[in-house]
């Protein structure tokens, strides 16, 4: 057997300004044709699980093409075709192929397409003879829509949030793939929808509301009632029309199970919403606990964070850290702040030397840079590899990294943007999260993993950014109305 492979994604958030291009994604990576099979290393991933899964069954892989950019605002139309178009020419250049497996993310919008996944899957349908099924792997947060449930097409979303089954999900999707070619299986799919969107912050899989939702879904595959039922309750930062909670079943070959068990799991979550509202604790109070309480107090800045399209520049955590007097607390504090220009000034004077700089607000427009003194205390080439649950194994890059010392605050000035899931980023520059006071993460949940087996706490701040967990800040203008929680509905009354 001869199987398809290849990725493409990115997660949009709408409320950015700055769109995504081709090198977007290049700064991540760009992975073609046989590169896919060794460039994604010891990565637990999906398109590695995909390939394992491949070779255990003793069939071929047909490399097309790996492509993520993370986070970012739409895509132009020119980068779609650009990287979506050449995966889809990949595709039909393929020769004579038994299945396709596609590793997606399910929120991707494209500055004149606001399902750019839809349109993706419809246009490989159209490639890809009839017969021959195509699986797909999709990110909890992806906004689903009725398009994507192409014919013969299957779709599977991450069962964890925070994202510590990627490699596992992109294993399902290959097995329920090589489970249909050999006839055991004939998947079909249903999708329930709710008007509501909920905070990343309080929607983790792990924890109520959500997890009582996941346990229904998990009961109905255990009593053979359906293949798999996925949970989207979607990234809020996404101003389309059709946003909302999604229930995703796949059926062996009955549509009509398929359907139940997705109503009565959106019903759930719908049941559920009020739950849903995430317990913020306001940034002064995040600092001010962290400074005076006994171990590690680890806090989520999840209104900077670039796993969900931020920018990474916002100065309110600094800023809030200085006039607490966080730089004579005696005790330490660690940071990140996204600023090329920074890094590379505090490059140019040296490890040692004591410098002035503006930092933040290069991208971001939402705030003003800041001017701080400190000393050089290292520099990295910002190169790492992820170590905690999650996406273990995968290289990460944070371009030249400077770390500044001031006072007691250690600001790691990074000059690319990405994920701040791992612990790692900070030992690689010589900074241990176990032996600080307070640190910062700009990730909405996901740095929970990480630092939960060293912290004595865990606090989400209400930061404020483009990726705010507070998503009554939102701006809405292109969803469809009604939608909770901005507006009432009939129970409310």
């Amino acid at each position: 057997m001869r199987i398809a492979v290849g990725q493409f994604g990115q997660e949009t958030n709408t409320f950015l300004s700055v769109p995504t291009e081709v090198s977007t994604f290049e700064d991540v990576y760009v992975r073609r044709g046989n590169a896919m099979l060794s460039e994604y290393g010891n990565a637990r991933v999906e398109i590695p699980a995909m390939l394992d899964v491949i070779r255990a069954h003793g069939a071929t892989a047909a490399p097309l093409l790996g492509a993520f950019a993370g986070a970012a605002g739409p895509l132009t139309r020119a980068c779609f075709e650009a990287l979506g178009g050449e995966l889809l020419r990949r595709l039909a250049d393929a020769g004579p192929i038994d299945g396709v497996l596609l590793a997606l993310h399910g929120a991707m919008v494209v500055e004149d397409e606001p399902d750019a996944e839809g349109e993706l899957l419809e246009r490989a349908r159209a490639i890809v003879p009839a017969h021959v099924p195509i699986g797909v792997s999709l990110d909890l947060h992806g906004h689903i829509t009725q398009r994507m449930l192409q014919p013969n097409v299957f779709l599977l979303g991450f069962r964890e949030y925070p994202h510590i089954d990627l490699y596992e999900t992109g294993e399902r999707t290959a097995r329920l793939l090589f489970e249909t070619l050999a006839g055991r299986r004939k998947p079909v799919m249903a999708l329930a929808k709710r008007p509501m969107v909920v905070s990343p912050i309080n929607a983790r899989t792990t924890e109520p509301p959500l997890s009582r939702v996941v346990a229904a879904a998990r009961r109905m595959e255990a009593e053979g009632r359906i293949i798999e039922g996925s949970l989207f309750p979607v990234q809020p930062w996404m101003d389309v029309p059709g946003l909302g909670f999604a229930a995703l079943v796949c059926a062996d070959g009955d549509v009509a199970a398929a359907r139940t068990a997705a109503q009565e799991l959106a019903d759930m979550a719908w049941a559920a919403r009020e739950a849903f509202i995430p317990d913020l604790v306001p940034l002064e109070e995040a600092i001010r606990v962290g400074l005076t309480s006994e171990g590690l107090t680890a806090v989520g800045d999840g209104g900077d964070a670039p796993s969900s399209g931020a920018a990474a520049d916002n100065t309110a955590v600094l800023r809030a850290l200085l006039k607490a007097k966080a730089d004579t607390a005696g005790r330490t504090t660690l940071l990140t702040l996204c600023d090329p220009g920074a890094a590379n000034a505090a490059a140019a004077a040296g490890i040692g030397a004591v410098v002035t700089l503006k930092v933040g607000h290069k991208m971001s427009s939402d705030g003003e840079p800041i001017e701080i003194t400190g000393k050089v205390q290292a520099l990295t080439d910002g190169h790492y590899v992820m170590r905690d649950a999650g996406a273990e194994g995968m290289a990460m890059e944070m371009g030249l990294t400077a770390v500044l010392a001031i006072g007691d605050i250690r600001l790691a000035i990074r000059s690319l943007r990405g994920l701040e899931w791992d612990t790692a980023m900070y030992t690689s520059v010589g900074l241990q999260p176990a032996h600080a006071a307070l640190v910062f993460a700009k990730s909405p949940s996901h740095f929970r993993v990480s630092y939960g087996p060293i912290a004595a706490r865990i606090l989400a701040a209400d930061t404020p950014g483009t990726t705010t967990g507070n998503i009554m800040r939102l701006a809405f203008t292109n969803v469809t109305r009604p939608l909770w929680p901005f507006d009432a509905f009939p129970e409310q009354n």
